[in-house]
C-alpha cells in the first residue's frame, strides 16, 4: 500500500501571522496528506531538522514578513548540505513577482501568493512528489 504524502508546514522568523498555513495545513490534509505544522517562530534549521526527522516530501513555507529572501535561501542551502535533494521546498505569502522567479530560479519550487486554490496548491504538490520521489 501506497503512504501518503508527508508535507511539513512552517512558519519562519518573526511572523506571527499563522491563519494562512493553518488553512493549507487542513486542506493538504483534507486532501489526504499527512501534515505536521511546526508553529510559529520557527528558524531554517528547525525547519530542515524536523522535515529530516518526519521524512517528509515536502516543505511548505509561509511567509508574510518580508523575510523570504533569507529564509528560503538558508532552507535551500541546508536541505542540500542534508542531502534533501528530493524534497520539494515550495510556500507562499506576500513576495514580490521578481523576487518569486529568483528563488524559484535557485530551486524553490512553485511560490503562491495570497489567494492561491488550495486544491492546486494540493495538485501541484502531489504532481511534484510523483515525478521526485520514490516511494
Amino acid at each position: 500500500m501506497k503512504r501518503p504524502i508527508r508535507v511539513l508546514i512552517a512558519k519562519v522568523g518573526l511572523d506571527g501571522h499563522d491563519r494562512g498555513a493553518k488553512v493549507i495545513a487542513s486542506s493538504l490534509r483534507d486532501e489526504g496528506m499527512e501534515v505536521i505544522y511546526t508553529g510559529l517562530r520557527q528558524t531554517p534549521e528547525m525547519v530542515v531538522n524536523a522535515a529530516l526527522q518526519e521524512d517528509v516530501d515536502a516543505i511548505g513555507v509561509s511567509i508574510l514578513s518580508g523575510a523570504h529572501n533569507t529564509v528560503f535561501p538558508k532552507i535551500l542551502a541546508l536541505m542540500k548540505e542534508k542531502g534533501m535533494d528530493d524534497v520539494l521546498l515550495t510556500g507562499g505569502g506576500i513576495i514580490p513577482n521578481e523576487d518569486v522567479e529568483q528563488l524559484e530560479a535557485m530551486g524553490a519550487g512553485k511560490l503562491f501568493p495570497p489567494g492561491t486554490n488550495t486544491a492546486d496548491i494540493a495538485a501541484y504538490i502531489t504532481e511534484w512528489v510523483s515525478k521526485h520521489r520514490n516511494f
